[in-house]
């Protein structure tokens, strides 16, 4: 069997627009190198220290493989070994690589004021995420003033599915990365798939008809969103999202107001040329 057949969904399916994590017959794909990443990737799947067995289990390599790259990974400063519990966990190498990306994102550093003052008009968190196999990340959030509520850190993950970020990222792509999406998603969730299907297909008629998508109790209960993508000049698709308790913002005001103000900012950024 192919190791991306082994492989969880999330592991199969690579960032930007959807392609497969390894394409047929690619003679400049290393294996080795894309090894050595799905390890690093299965601490991303809710466990921050692993052992070789969790990771083989999580990337589908196969244990005498997955030794040998925490081995390696281990001498080049991505992880650290814990001796007493003889399990590993990212290192300062991995916070490095994330800092660099994220200190260097023009379009975090323009969109922060735009962002500033769209947090104090709503009373909204404001944030702005990138995609991440099945998930998106904050890279950037901005609170109003006095809000000491959703303070969504750098490098939180969110479920693609039943967020407003994942959604209006979903609605965004091409017809065939979307395809690839709902393949893996279907793997993923299993019976719980047509429910996950159903909500993204009704995101995608509120994206056609509005620009925007909501997440409305559906992430979380108690907290409603929406979510608007953002289109770079290099071709990347990243979300423009705002979130509030629902007791705060219900999803009425939401839906008839803000989140069209939102889909407003998302074309004002996108105007700056990032």
């Amino acid at each position: 069997m192919a190791r991306t057949k082994q492989n969880s969904p999330e592991l199969r399916v690579a960032s930007g627009d959807g392609e497969p994590v390894k394409p047929e017959k690619d003679r400049k794909f290393v294996e080795a190198l894309s090894r050595g990443l799905d390890v690093l990737r299965a601490f991303s799947q809710g466990s921050v220290i692993l052992g070789n067995q969790d990771i083989a289990r999580i990337t589908g390599l196969p244990k005498p493989t997955v030794s040998r790259m925490t081995y390696t990974l281990t001498k080049l400063g991505y992880l650290s070994y814990n001796t007493q519990l003889e399990k590993y966990q990212l290192s300062s190498g991995v916070l490095a690589l994330g800092y660099a990306y994220v200190s260097n994102l023009k379009v975090r550093q323009l969109a922060k004021p735009y962002m500033d003052e769209f947090a104090r008009q709503t009373n909204m968190s404001v944030g702005l995420t990138c995609r991440d196999r099945l998930h998106m990340i904050y890279v950037e959030n901005r609170l109003p003033p006095e809000a000491s509520l959703l303070r969504m850190e750098i490098g939180l993950k969110l479920p693609m599915a039943t967020t407003s970020a994942g959604r209006a990222y979903y609605c965004a792509i091409s017809d065939k990365a979307r395809t690839m999406i709902d393949e893996a998603m279907a793997d993923k969730y299993g019976d719980a798939w047509p429910e996950k299907k159903e909500g993204l297909e009704q995101a995608m008629k509120d994206y056609k008809e509005h620009g925007f998508c909501l997440s409305l109790g559906e992430w979380d209960r108690n907290i409603n969103s929406a979510g608007v993508p953002i289109h770079l000049q290099d071709g990347t698709i990243m979300a423009l999202t705002c979130a509030a308790p629902s007791y705060l913002v219900p999803g009425e005001k939401l839906r008839g107001s803000i989140a069209h103000q939102l889909a407003m900012l998302a074309g004002d950024i996108e105007s700056l040329g990032v």
